[in-house]
């Protein structure tokens, strides 16, 4: 009966997720092929330019540790937006982990504040689900909402329990902005690969040092919550793509009425991704509170709304999320270790992609297309030949500008959820 129900339900899905176009999936193969090109791109622009920081293990250590908390935001929008409620609260509820994270952190240890940041998180991703699943308020609207909320609860929380006149967390440290400090989340690394990945970078050779600094970044001083969150993308994939768990909660959005006629509950199950949304934003403000030992007000900064970009550029899959994650959290990087002439050796790189486009564009047929990229292109090359450096302001700004572009490039692949945003009330299909 229930291999019965299944494959009725996977039927229906698949149905409906046809959109008139095979779509084409990268195989292994090709994806390797993909990894090591753009190895070989980054190597030679590292030669050209003398940008050693390109692969250099600081740079992708600092990458990486930027990129866990905004590829947690990234992966709870995707649960949520799977089941067909859309998320914009993240932020909100990222906030909700990084304060429970802080009062936790600083009397039990970074292992509590972890779990204290999930249910912070949770606890918003409820919130919201309430308010749109149960009472079909307006998802956007209470999105901003909680956004709102979280900030103004965080606020005034840690002005009374951080910030009392006299108050044991004052006297640890702790004030209106800030809790105390918390104990440091231990890191690892791979005992012997990482002194001779570091030997083989500093050599400066093709292609060879270029490999070994980006592995050495991936497997020296690693926190355990990296691999924590690493988990739960592979998890994700399994239990949404894998399970008759995840084929009835993307069936809640795709189509909630056919899967309301095929006997499941869509209320319960857009409950649950909101929750699980909503603790998975939590657990990347836990990430960063646990990062600088101490939660701190602003300590977000705008992450969970860059997190729904690489949910919206990773066309709602977990690879996706975290290549997309990746590729901000690199960008971030950059402008934290004021990456000038880094992001000036981007500007030739992104240059040669353009011009890369603008001969694709004109192999298809689409010549107006091909004729601003090659402009912009040959123009990005005249800024770079004029210039040593870009502007510090520039810099700082690079995540954001990296986001527009990617979410740019990729609009015209991306394909959301049908149901995504639209209110259900049980029982509206008969």
């Amino acid at each position: 009966m229930s291999t019965t129900f299944t494959a009725a339900l996977a039927g229906r899905l698949s149905s409906k997720n046809k959109d008139g176009k095979e779509r084409r999936k990268l195989s292994y193969p090709v994806v390797l092929l993909i990894i090591a090109g753009a190895l070989l791109l980054l190597s030679a622009l590292r030669m050209i330019t003398d940008a050693n920081d390109l692969t250099s293990s600081g740079q992708y250590s600092s990458a990486l540790a930027a990129a866990v908390p905004i590829g947690l935001a990234g992966l709870g929008g995707l649960w949520a937006e799977r089941a067909g409620v859309v998320n914009i609260g993240l932020e909100g509820m990222m906030m909700l982990g990084t304060f429970c994270a802080g009062w936790i952190g600083w009397q039990h240890g970074p292992w509590a504040a972890a779990l204290a940041g999930i249910v912070g998180g949770a606890l918003g991703g409820l919130v919201h689900a309430v308010a749109t699943v149960t009472f079909g308020v307006d998802q956007i609207i209470s999105g901003v909402a909680m956004n709102i909320l979280a900030l103004g609860v965080t606020q005034y929380l840690a002005k009374l329990w951080f910030g009392a006149e006299g108050s044991e967390a004052q006297q640890a440290g702790g004030n209106d902005k800030q809790s105390p400090v918390m104990e440091n989340m231990p890191n690892f690394s791979i005992p012997g690969l990482s002194d001779w990945l570091n030997d083989i970078e500093k050599h400066h050779w093709f292609l060879v040092s270029d490999a070994a600094g980006i592995l050495d970044g991936l497997v020296t001083d690693v926190s355990w919550l990296t691999i924590v969150a690493g988990l739960l993308f592979v998890l994700t994939f399994f239990v949404l793509w894998r399970s008759a768990f995840g084929l009835r909660l993307r069936s809640c959005g795709e189509s909630p009425v056919a899967a309301e006629s095929l006997g499941v509950n869509v209320y319960k199950y857009k409950y649950a991704a909101v929750v699980v949304s909503g603790a998975l934003a939590g657990l990347g403000g836990a990430f960063l509170a646990i990062g600088t030992h101490m939660y701190s007000d602003g300590q977000t900064a705008g992450r969970g709304y860059i997190g729904l970009a690489t949910m919206i550029s990773g066309n709602w899959r977990p690879g996706g999320v975290a290549m997309s994650a990746g590729l901000f959290g690199f960008m971030d990087s950059l402008q934290l270790r004021a990456g000038g002439p880094t992001v000036h050796a981007l500007l030739l790189l992104l240059a040669v992609l353009l011009v890369g486009v603008a001969a694709w564009r004109l192999k298809v047929g689409k010549t107006r297309a091909a004729i601003i990229a090659g402009v912009i292109g040959a123009l990005l090359v005249v800024w770079y030949a004029t210039t040593d450096t870009v502007p510090l302001e520039l810099v700082v700004a690079t995540p954001y500008v990296a986001t527009l572009l990617v979410l740019s490039v990729s609009s015209q692949r991306l394909r959301m959820p049908k149901a995504n945003g639209k209110p259900y009330r049980k029982g509206q299909g008969k």
